[in-house]
């Protein structure tokens, strides 16, 4: 090998080492041009990719990527989802946040919430005519949603622990079935005594006559609280994070775009929150003995 030739081997390997970097990084770019988008599984999976189509299309119009909905099979997956890189922006009722949050070390930012979700609340249904207060639940066979949902586990449980009643030992027997619209099935049909659900499936049941109000009643609602939000890691590029929240903060009712998003997602517009505001539900959660 001549010296000349010797001298020439770094400039020729740096200059593959660049070629090959710029062949890459159109498969790096497009990779990170997908923005994956999930929700905690409080419906049927069908009706979740319903309701997210038109709201990922306008957000993919807003933020300048692909949003990708990327369904969970239960609620600690959407939490993990988040936390590990897996998912970068999730639907999650108060509770999961707090849960991601805490499993985080506050590395997860929730960006906005319905205005229905600074009051929400839950309902306790029943067909059985001798359950009318949650003094009656004493004994009978009920129904919670999925344990770790906020409006169909966590405040109605926290709710009857104000109320002196513990589910595991005032009554005869706890389920959880997973979802609201299952909780309304298995009261409706017999499986258990009452349940507990989110108010907002309750009434979107009843608009869309799935229930048949004259057998499934309900007999008592909670005080409000605050629930679910939008949120995402606190990694996630500043300037996304601005062009998601003011996506969601231009929502209207008068367009008929931000109609039809605003009624699937059963809200009148999209505000701004904090952390702060879920300082109750991790209260409870921990008292409840559902967060260590």
């Amino acid at each position: 090998m001549t010296r000349s030739s010797f001298f020439k081997l770094p400039a020729l390997a740096a200059a593959f080492l660049t070629t090959l970097a710029i062949g890459m990084t159109p498969v790096a770019h497009a990779q990170q041009q997908v923005f994956r988008v999930s929700a905690i599984p409080d419906e049927a999976p069908t009706e979740l990719q319903r309701k997210f189509k038109p709201l990922g299309e306008y957000l993919s119009q807003k933020i300048g990527m692909k949003v990708e909905f990327t369904p969970v099979t239960d609620y600690a997956a959407s939490v993990e989802g988040l936390i590990n890189h897996k998912l970068d922006m999730v639907w999650f009722g108060g509770f999961t946040f707090v849960q991601a949050n805490v499993r985080s070390g506050g590395k997860i930012v929730p960006l906005v919430q319905r205005e229905e979700d600074e009051k929400f609340r839950s309902v306790f249904i029943t067909t059985d005519k001798s359950i009318n207060k949650l003094e009656d639940l004493k004994g009978k066979n009920f129904s919670f949603g999925a344990e770790s949902s906020t409006s169909g586990h966590l405040m109605p449980r926290s709710f009857l622990l104000s109320a002196k009643i513990n589910p595991d030992m005032d009554m005869k027997r706890v389920s959880y079935s997973g979802a609201h619209d299952a909780t309304v099935a298995a009261v409706a049909g017999g499986k258990v005594d009452a349940g507990a659900l989110n108010i907002s499936v309750w009434e979107k049941l009843i608009e869309a006559g799935k229930v048949d109000t004259s057998k499934v009643r309900v007999f008592y609602t909670t005080p409000p609280y605050y629930d679910y939000n939008w949120s995402v890691r606190s990694d996630i590029d500043p300037a996304v994070r601005k062009k998601l929240t003011d996506a969601f903060l231009s929502l209207n009712a008068d367009t008929p775009q931000g109609k039809e998003i605003l009624q699937l997602q059963r809200a009148t517009r999209f505000i701004p929150t904090k952390p702060e505001n879920y300082k109750a539900i991790e209260a409870a959660a921990r008292n409840a003995g559902l967060l260590k």
